[in-house]
């Protein structure tokens, strides 16, 4: 150790040509489009990687330790510290990694560091530790995720008759998105449905929220006993515009019965009304009985006088 400090002190002694050299190296990042201003963009998944440099143009091998500073709560992958050769260029790779991008809003961007400091030369300990910092940002991207859900059906329908399904669309990314196409199919010819979720087409869904609209589902009359499946797809329009395809979509299954038969319902009525009447007749006592009883009572009470 004190040998290494003689030889410090006696190099930054001579003249400042060679005290200048000790200080020509530099700590670097590659900026995308190699414009500082620019941000390193994460991806969905919450990574990066960053390349940088040490450039070392001075007449000794220095060894330099890397410290690093990631924002977002993020983890990194980098070496800790390297040697670099006199008059060469060295570069690493800082791998960013474990930053939950949809917790954080769109386009956010906060700062990232990178600290060199110098700990030898020459492979003597250096009591001086200079050091350099570099800055960069990272920005969370923009994330689309749409999902659509349909409501289940009470239960069957009729044919000849029609049935309302909610289908809602909600916005689990981290910007604000739309729907920018809807489609509707189903599997039965004779099955109809409305144009009402156009609604869906109308205005943005802010991230975390949902927007819904209602579809009118109709059978023909001749439509026979059938299972239906409807399927519902939606496509973002913000992906749209990026040159993306991000799809969404939902099914259910809604049953066709046939209509109910109006003189099965009217038979059946008029045979229950006969059959109560049937029955009423039948707990009531037969009319001669009746008048039987009743003149025997009278001549119990009011017996009859003697003729004279």
């Amino acid at each position: 150790m004190l040998l290494g400090v003689i030889l410090v002190l006696y190099l930054f002694s001579t003249t400042p040509t060679t005290a200048q050299e000790l200080e020509s190296w530099e700590l670097g990042i590659n900026y995308p489009g190699e414009d500082s201003t620019n941000p390193f963009l994460l991806s969905s998944e919450g990574s990066a990687k960053v390349e940088f440099f040490v450039e070392n143009s001075g007449l000794t091998d220095i060894t330099v330790e890397f410290e690093f500073s990631i924002p977002f709560s993020g983890k990194h992958e980098a070496p800790e510290g390297e040697t670099i050769s006199a008059g060469s260029n060295e570069s690493f790779d800082l791998k960013i990694s474990g930053i939950d991008a949809l917790t954080h809003d769109a386009e956010k961007k906060e700062k990232f560091s990178i600290t060199a400091t110098i700990t030898a030369r020459q492979g003597v300990p250096d009591p001086l530790s200079s050091s350099q910092n570099r800055e960069g940002d990272l920005e969370i991207p923009s994330i689309f995720d749409l999902t659509v859900d349909i409501t289940e059906p009470f239960g069957p329908m009729n044919a000849g008759s029609d049935t309302i399904l909610t289908v809602t669309v909600t916005n689990n990314g981290n910007a604000q998105d739309g729907v920018g196409e809807v489609d509707v199919k189903d599997d039965c010819p004779l099955l109809s449905t409305d144009d009402g979720l156009d609604l869906l087409l109308s205005g943005n869904i802010e991230a975390g929220k949902e927007k819904d609209a209602d579809l009118r589902v109709t059978a023909s009359e001749s439509h026979p006993k059938r299972h239906c499946d409807i399927t519902v797809t939606v496509t973002s329009k913000r992906e749209m515009g990026g040159g993306g395809n991000a799809v969404a979509e939902d099914e259910v299954r809604v049953s066709v019965e046939p209509p109910p038969s109006e003189d099965s319902g009217s038979g059946s009525q008029e045979g229950g009304g006969s059959s109560t009447e049937d029955s009423v007749e039948s707990n009531l006592p037969a009319p001669g009985i009746i008048v039987t009883l009743s003149g025997l009572l009278v001549a119990l009470i009011f017996p009859r006088e003697e003729v004279k």
